[in-house]
């Protein structure tokens, strides 16, 4: 009869550790400890003191297994009786909360099997579920007789979450041209396993509407140096923040009303190296945002000052968009005075008909009775069609300065 069956994770092996003990020379052991140390061959010559050392350690258990690792195992059937057993079938198969995966490198069967003699086999598999995991290994054989015999065995292990993220979004809204509809990804990246990570890799695979640019570097003196600076580890239930910037490709940014709706703006690839450069690897779901609420006409600014002159006029220049996919407006602009801006110019001008997912920019002028930081408010659009009445106020701010200090252009 075939027995038994062996089952080995195949683990690099760690650096081996020991408690240094040691003490001062006018102390009672004098020199003893020191010189024990010296001795041990554990100990890494002239740096005794240093509990790593230069030997290597087998691993001692199972292990933590996290998710997104890979995870690799050892299968040995040894035939312990006297006879020659044939048609030898070893499968292994790794049941998770949700499917099960065979594993076995070859499904075809062993024409027979000495006394003595063993079958091995090596398997691997990239964890990609939480939680339990069972590793059932079956194997059926034929004795001498002609009669058909089979058993299994179960190995039963937890798969660990190695990382917590969390993403925030934020939406330029009210910014100018050139960044309008930018969307800005916050990644929180937390390492909750107990041994420090190297992080290989961080990168956001954006959806087909965006292109992306990576906020985690600077440049100094012409090359390029990350933010987190030269060391990449990042220690046990130490957090490290990624920011990312998402534009919209040319073809959809005059789109409106499709980037408007867009929820879906790509997902996280992140890759990370753990004691002896086992890798891991891990790939977010889709990012999702809760699509900023534009309503059916937006108003954003192509170009403002930063700084003017109290009581001289200014010029500033709007987009006006039509957000709707359908429906095409007739627009009327009224512009109304407020406590410190004053606008010039006609209130109550037609603009015209403005069609689905269509924009128009407009140049307006106004100036500051008040000196200080002031916010630009008091505009309103009209859909004569609906009778319907957007009014923007806060749109942005300007710094308003004495005409006495010069504003440079």
């Amino acid at each position: 009869m075939i027995q038994p069956l062996f089952l080995m994770r195949l683990t690099k092996p760690t650096l081996f550790t020991n408690i240094p003990v040691t003490c001062e020379e006018k102390d009672l052991p004098g020199d003893l400890f020191n010189q024990l140390m010296r001795d041990d061959p554990s100990t890494v010559n002239g740096a005794e003191i240093l509990m790593l050392g230069e030997m290597l350690t087998l691993p001692q258990n199972f292990g933590n297994i996290f998710l997104g690792e890979t995870f690799s195992s050892y299968i040995s059937v040894h035939n312990d009786s006297n006879q020659v057993v044939k048609d030898i079938l070893v499968k292994a198969d790794l049941q998770t909360s949700s499917q099960r995966l065979n594993l076995s490198a070859s499904n075809a069967a062993v024409a027979e099997l000495k006394p003595d003699c063993c079958i091995d086999d090596v398997i691997h598999h990239e964890v990609k579920e939480i939680g339990t995991h069972i590793l059932v290994c079956a194997v059926s054989y034929t004795t001498q007789g002609g009669e058909k015999m089979y058993f299994r065995k179960f190995f039963k292990f937890q798969v660990l979450k190695p990382l917590d993220v969390k993403t925030k979004f934020y939406n330029a809204e009210s910014d100018l041209s050139s960044v309008t509809d930018e969307v800005f990804l916050e990644a929180q990246i937390q390492n909750i396993t107990t041994s420090p990570m190297f992080m290989e890799k961080v990168s956001l695979e954006p959806s087909i509407m965006y292109n992306v640019a990576e906020l985690n570097s600077v440049n100094q003196a012409g090359e390029c140096v990350t933010t987190f600076g030269s060391r990449a580890y990042l220690q046990p239930m130490d957090t490290r923040q990624y920011l990312y910037c998402l534009k919209p490709k040319k073809e959809f940014a005059e789109k409106a009303g499709i980037i408007k709706g867009v929820t879906v703006i790509g997902k996280l690839d992140i890759v990370w190296k753990t004691n002896l450069g086992e890798r891991g690897r891990l790939q977010t779901s889709q990012l999702q945002r809760m699509a900023p609420g534009y309503g059916d006409v937006r108003l954003s600014l192509e170009a403002i000052p930063d700084t003017v002159n109290l009581e001289e006029p200014f010029h500033i220049t709007c987009k006006i968009t039509n957000c709707s996919s359908e429906r095409t407006m007739d627009l009327v602009l009224e512009m109304c005075n407020t406590n410190s801006i004053h606008w010039c110019g006609i209130s109550g001008r037609q603009l015209g008909k403005l069609h689905p997912s269509s924009s128009l920019c407009l140049a307006l002028t106004l100036l500051s009775s008040v000196q200080g930081l002031q916010s630009v408010s008091g505009l309103r659009l009209t859909d004569t069609f609906l009778k319907r009445t957007y009014e923007y106020d806060d749109i942005a701010q300007v710094c308003v300065v004495s005409s006495a200090i010069k504003v440079e252009s």
